[in-house]
């Protein structure tokens, strides 16, 4: 490598250049930007925990200086795929939190000690403080920061990680501004933004020279495999690479013989000019691979990360640019790799922007060192953050500037939204469908849906190779168009009242929302299967042993960072002549985690072989439409299971009861997916009816009937925009610290009839403890006796390992207590015993004369609901804040001088986020002040939420669809 040598006669600047400690691609990045600045003349200090040949093999100059230092994390990966979110958090805190103010003090120190005029940082947090502290300016540059990686992780944590994204968050705050890289996420802890070009390493060789090096003609097939970690025991074996082909192995152990088709590179080796040499790259998608694939127009065949969050936007903007075929992990795994090579290889990457970052960031960090103010004029400085939420995560940013996502984001994004509205503009599906059985009953959403399968159909009629995205393709390719296809659809759900209270036993009410999910099911013979390409490689030398395949797509999957297709052989659903067991099951779905999705799917069909003995000897192809969204609390997994195994029932003439159809879904949740919950979720989406509250019990399940909601009142939803996951460790500890509730009750209530005041008691009294001393569910025990004679044997909070040395267990099947873990007890507790009398003088509400006074009692009822959640731990600040904004304006003076419009509102499900409902008069009036709320929390917090309103009728009343197609030449 050539020296560089400055001609630069200016007095050098001093930057102090910090690389957060994951993977090489920021390192390679770093080098880029290093090199200009130095090529400026200036001096760069590079804190960095990666190896000095990654610089050294591009700068060899003594005004570079390397210094080995770990000040973040990154993302704790269990292996080359998957990353670790508990380990994750744990690790930076360990790394980051813990000697935080020993970290602080010597990077302090050390920048003033080689008088650094510039910190830039990619993207350690603690170096924006430190800047600070020591007084000098710091620029991060980047594509995404950690407070976004790790927010998604804090809600699979629960809140005792949350510190570290607001910690993280208020050290970006220090930055002076962010130089933002193509394919950038959200990051909104930032003021201010310059946005670059890519940053990309340049070649130093030609194509025929590396090929040369390499040993591989020059009309040979090369893929380059860019996979750092590769699965422990496993080997490249010949087998996996077509005929011809050759593959340059990056970062391969030392310790592995190759097969002759595969070339190993050396650690040291210049990766751009062999990426510059090849026919495709086969990898995972990181920054330095994606930038260098995208400005040397090479397709990248990819393999998904699961739980890494920046990998959804690069993804999209490749794309976008016609550069990325994704692999299935299976097929990464077994070396069925042809198809995806020879479809790579078929694709013209159409990137025509700019590739020189590297040079525009040094120039503009030059600038800002020498003086020059890239910020805005607003105030700067470290300050305290407020809540920003950002697609459903929760975030922190400074109060000025909101930062969006990327266009080709944005476009997936309005594309969803706007497909409810689409619906009342279709009056042709009658014209495209023969309907064989069933009525659409004019529902917007289910017209839509019959639509997109006209759409889908017709696309594949056209034979044309689009630029949609992939899952429509795999779509259209789905079904056999002229035979039968049967449709169901079943709605999310609004809990208005009961939540969390169901597995105690309480009373809950819950409305069916207009938002479904559609499931469009077909069952072929295997000899008329269509199968995809990579399908079609596993099974081509079986043609004597057809067996049933399962093919999956599901519509609108990048919004959730979901694989779109998914196939298996039925088979692997066999034991022998047995269904496989259910834990089988979950092991076999959690060996690719972006493919996860496709247990509540095909864990209907193992539910149905398992508990009714159902026999599938066809194949079966399966198109998913949820319009329900993911993680708001409203239950969009109970809708994907209803809906799928009601079309699979239609599908092959299994009549089963709405009720017996939402318990075995139950368990397709419960014991497939392995996310343990109640009923209620799967008995609204099957049983529930328009416009009525579905008033159930979920322990022992059984639905009550349902109560007509008055034509004066009225429920909406609002989005909070946090992530709501029911099996966060939030809700499982309150799960926990309401059966231990419970079990000190019974004990108590048992001591109490051996105890010396026996004589004391009358034979109602024995037998009343003697009740309680086997409560069965806390529901069942009046708020009066709860505060009479137990409320003072409850502690606030226990530790997991007191609470087993003196009660042994707390009898609840579907949690485990942490011995370590500090659980309260006497709040959750409380909750379920008043929640049940709450629920039920709320039914008894809706049935009383109409009054503003029984809206003010029905929303004071949600309230006192609400704030039983937090007193739990199950609330958050932003549907805090909704309930907040609800009561400011119903005790606005407009609202009473209009007689009031909203009366109460609570959170909802599992709590700790998703949405708020709201109870109102079914006027005007309350819409606009609904949209008045929906204003001020976009203002207040910059995310725009979602309203659910309206209701529609459960999978039950809904039934099926049996269509064909009509003859398109009639």
């Amino acid at each position: 490598m050539e020296v560089i040598v400055s001609s630069k006669q200016q007095q050098p600047l001093v930057f102090a250049y910090y690389v957060t400690g994951h993977g090489f691609g920021h390192a390679t990045r770093v080098v880029e930007v290093a090199r200009h600045l130095i090529l400026e003349g200036h001096i760069v200090h590079v804190v960095t925990a990666a190896p000095d040949f990654v610089y050294t093999s591009v700068i060899q100059s003594p005004r570079l200086f390397l210094r080995k230092e770990l000040l973040d994390c990154g993302a704790v990966q269990c292996d080359a795929l998957t990353v670790d979110r508990i380990a994750s958090l744990e690790k930076y805190s360990e790394t980051a939190v813990i000697p935080r103010e020993t970290i602080l003090a010597t990077e302090v120190k050390w920048l003033r000690s080689i008088k650094a005029d510039l910190v830039v940082s990619d993207v350690v947090p603690v170096a924006c403080r430190a800047a600070a502290d020591a007084g000098i300016r710091s620029v991060c540059c980047t594509n995404f920061s950690w407070d976004f990686i790790y927010a998604e992780y804090v809600v699979d944590a629960g809140s005792q990680h949350r510190s570290i994204v607001l910690q993280i968050a208020e050290d970006y705050s220090h930055c002076e501004f962010l130089i933002r890289l193509p394919g950038y996420c959200p990051m909104p802890a930032f003021r201010d933004v310059v946005d670059v070009p890519l940053v990309v390493r340049g070649l130093h060789k030609s194509r025929a020279e590396v090929r040369k090096e390499l040993g591989v003609e020059e009309d040979a097939k090369l893929v380059i495999f860019n996979f750092g970690g590769q699965p422990a025991g496993w080997k490249l074996q010949e087998v996996f690479l077509p005929p011809g082909w050759k593959c340059v192995v990056c970062g391969g152990s030392d310790k592995e013989d190759y097969p002759p088709n595969f070339i190993k590179l050396p650690k040291d080796a210049y990766t751009p000019d062999v990426i510059a040499a090849s026919d495709c790259m086969l990898g995972k998608i990181g920054y330095g691979t994606f930038s260098e694939a995208m400005a040397y127009k090479l397709p990248f065949v990819f393999v998904r990360r699961d739980y890494f969050n920046e990998e959804p936007f690069l993804r999209n903007m490749l794309e976008h640019y016609h550069g990325g075929v994704e692999m299935i992990r299976r097929d990464l795994l077994t070396g069925c790799w042809q198809p995806y090579l020879e479809r790579a290889i078929s694709l013209k990457p159409c990137y025509d922007g700019g590739v020189n970052g590297g040079e525009v960031a040094a120039r503009i960090l030059q600038d800002t060192a020498l003086g020059k103010n890239h910020a805005s004029d607003k105030p700067c400085g470290a300050r305290r953050l407020r809540d920003a939420i950002v697609l459903g995560y929760q975030l922190q940013r400074v109060n000025n500037r909101i930062i969006g996502i990327p266009d080709w984001y944005n476009l997936a994004e309005n594309k969803l939204a706007g497909r409810s509205s689409e619906g009342s503009q279709i009056l042709r599906e009658v014209e495209d469908y023969e309907i064989l059985h069933g009525d659409p009953q004019g529902l917007p959403d289910t017209m839509a849906f019959l639509k997109s399968l006209a759409d889908l159909g017709a696309r594949h009629d056209s034979n044309k190779d689009t630029d949609e995205v992939r899952e429509n393709l795999a779509a259209a390719g789905l079904f056999n168009w002229e035979e039968e296809i049967f449709v169901a659809r079943a709605p999310g759900r609004l809990d208005v009242m009961g939540g969390i209270a169901d597995y105690s036993g309480s009373l809950v009410l819950q409305m069916p929302i207009r938002e479904a999910c559609h499931v469009a099911v077909q069952k072929n013979h295997p000899a008329k299967q269509k199968l995809w390409k990579h399908a079609q490689a596993r099974h081509h030398a079986d043609h004597e042993k057809l067996t049933p395949i399962l093919e999956i797509v599901s519509l609108d999957s990048e919004l959730n960072n979901r694989g779109p297709t998914f196939d298996m052989d039925l088979s692997d659903f066999k034991d022998g002549e047995k269904p496989i067991s259910y834990e089988a099951a979950r092991k076999y779905f959690a060996k690719d985690p972006s493919q996860k999705w496709a247990a509540y799917v095909a864990g209907t069909i193992l539910v149905l072989m398992t508990e009714l003995g159902v026999c599938f000897e066809n194949s079966i192809s399966i198109l998913v439409s949820s319009g329900v969204p993911e993680g708001k609390g409203v239950s969009s997994s109970a809708a994907l299971e209803v809906a799928t195994m009601s079309a699979i029932a239609a599908a092959h003439g299994l009549n089963i009861a709405p009720r017996d159809l939402a318990l075995l879904c139950q368990k397709v949740e419960n014991h497939v997916v392995g996310a343990p919950c109640g009923v209620m979720d799967q008995m609204t989406s099957a049983c529930g009816e328009a416009n009525k509250l579905l008033a159930m019990v979920c322990q022992p399940a059984e639905v009550l009937g349902v109560v007509n909601i008055p034509s004066h009142v009225r429920f909406w939803g609002i989005d909070s925009g946090l992530r709501h996951s029911v099996g966060g460790s939030d809700y499982g500890s309150v799960r926990i610290g309401t059966y231990m509730g419970r079990k000190i009750i019974k004990s108590t209530a048992a001591g109490l009839c051996k105890g010396n005041n026996k004589d004391d008691l009358d034979k109602d009294g024995i037998e009343l403890l003697n009740s309680e001393a086997s409560l069965d569910y806390l529901c069942n025990l009046p708020p009066h006796r709860y505060e009479g004679v137990y409320v003072d044997k409850l502690p606030e909070t226990v530790s997991g390992e007191e609470f087993m040395k003196k009660y042994d267990n707390h009898e609840d099947s579907v949690t485990t207590i942490d011995p370590k873990h500090i659980y309260a007890v006497k709040a959750p507790t409380r909750h379920p015993v008043y929640e049940n009398f709450r629920v039920e003088a709320f039914k008894a509400l809706l049935t009383a004369t109409t009054s503003d006074g029984q809206l003010s009692a029905l929303g004071e009822l949600m309230y006192q609901c609400h704030y039983s959640y937090g007193s739990c731990g199950l609330g958050s600040d932003g549907t805090d804040r909704l309930v907040e904004l609800v009561q400011e304006m119903q005790h606005s003076k407009a609202s009473k001088s209009e007689n009031g419009t909203l009366y109460g509102a609570k959170i909802t499900g599992g709590g700790s986020g998703g949405t708020v409902c709201v109870i109102g008069k079914n006027f005007v009036g309350s819409n606009e002040q609904i949209l008045e709320i929906q204003r001020r929390y976009h203002v207040a917090t910059g995310f725009n939420p979602y309203v659910f309103e309206g209701s529609s009728p459960g999978a039950g009343e809904f039934g099926y669809l049996r269509i064909r197609r009509r003859n398109v030449t009639e």
